[in-house]
């Protein structure tokens, strides 16, 4: 199994267009540590591939991958299909920029392929463009995507994008937020994506326990860091991110997983572990945690 990371940057983006917080000028001033969203491609031959995700950004991830270039034919492409851990913008809007006469399967929640359907209408937008197909996934049941790769998806969070509101809500639907668990049939080798994780509880940490390589929600160094810095009110907690550090941080317990990767996606601006050259990331190094990049690659 083969997995590029194609960006790590949380909503927004690194630098985030209207952000001056510190991290966001260094960018500017140092484009080459900015970072497209968060987002990641896995195959299991090297052939065909599966975004975890669509963001923006997804046309310049594209082409900044040659294993996900187009071609021998002029319009074949190696992108094969889509899996959405939720319905958010920054997860689901590429899938606009994927819309030039693209044959993809986009895979989805149940909530998630309705809000993409009556709410954020992708669906009925890409319809006259493209010939996508889109197949519900359910939750605890293995999916082969080819003969070799197969996912699993499994609960991380029932926060709904904050679009629906709550008259758009129907029901109480937890299956909003989803992890991917990857499993390739040949090697044995398993990967874990969760970009999103309000806590790690009990159910997670099955989840991990036998990975081999696990990308983790890197949201937020702290609970309040939004408002310690002036860039906004809400909490992480609140925004469904459990904090990297403090001793209910998710840093101590991906330090105490057996799998050979540890990988930190889904980073907002805000957060000092883009720093390179921060106290943060160096704890995290000492950790044997990593702080994903576009290029980043891992094979299983």
């Amino acid at each position: 199994m083969f997995l590029h990371c194609l960006g790590v940057a949380a909503g927004g983006g690194f630098p985030q267009w209207n952000c001056a917080c510190a991290g966001c000028r260094k960018a500017r001033a140092k484009p080459e540590v900015a970072s497209t969203h968060a987002g990641l491609a896995v195959s299991g031959d090297g052939e065909r591939w599966f975004l975890l995700n669509s963001t923006p950004d997804v046309h310049h991830q594209i082409a900044a991958d040659p294993s996900l270039h187009p071609g021998p034919g002029i319009r074949t492409t190696p992108v094969a299909g889509v899996l959405l851990t939720d319905a958010e913008f920054d997860h689901t809007i590429g899938l606009l920029m994927l819309r030039e006469e693209s044959t993809l399967t986009v895979y989805g929640t149940y909530p998630v392929l309705e809000a993409l359907t009556l709410w954020f209408p992708v669906r009925e937008l890409v319809s006259d463009y493209a010939d996508f197909s889109w197949s519900l996934i359910e939750i605890g049941k293995p999916l082969d995507l080819d003969d070799r790769l197969r996912v699993t998806a499994f609960l991380t969070g029932s926060k709904a994008p904050r679009y629906m509101g709550r008259s758009r809500l129907r029901g109480p639907s937890t299956e909003w937020e989803v992890g991917f668990r990857l499993e390739d049939k040949m090697t044995g080798g398993i990967a874990v994506y969760a970009p999103t994780l309000p806590r790690w509880d009990d159910r997670f940490a099955e989840q991990v326990a036998s990975a081999d390589c696990v990308f983790v929600d890197g949201t937020f160094w702290t609970d309040d860091e939004m408002s310690c810095q002036g860039a906004g009110s809400r909490t992480g907690r609140s925004m469904g991110h459990m904090p990297v550090s403090g001793e209910d941080g998710s840093a101590r317990a991906l330090a105490a997983l057996p799998a050979k990767r540890k990988i930190y996606t889904h980073i907002n601006n805000t957060n000092p572990i883009l720093d390179e050259d921060s106290k943060e990331r160096r704890w995290l190094t000492d950790l044997g945690i990593e702080v994903g990049r576009a290029g980043l690659e891992v094979e299983l």
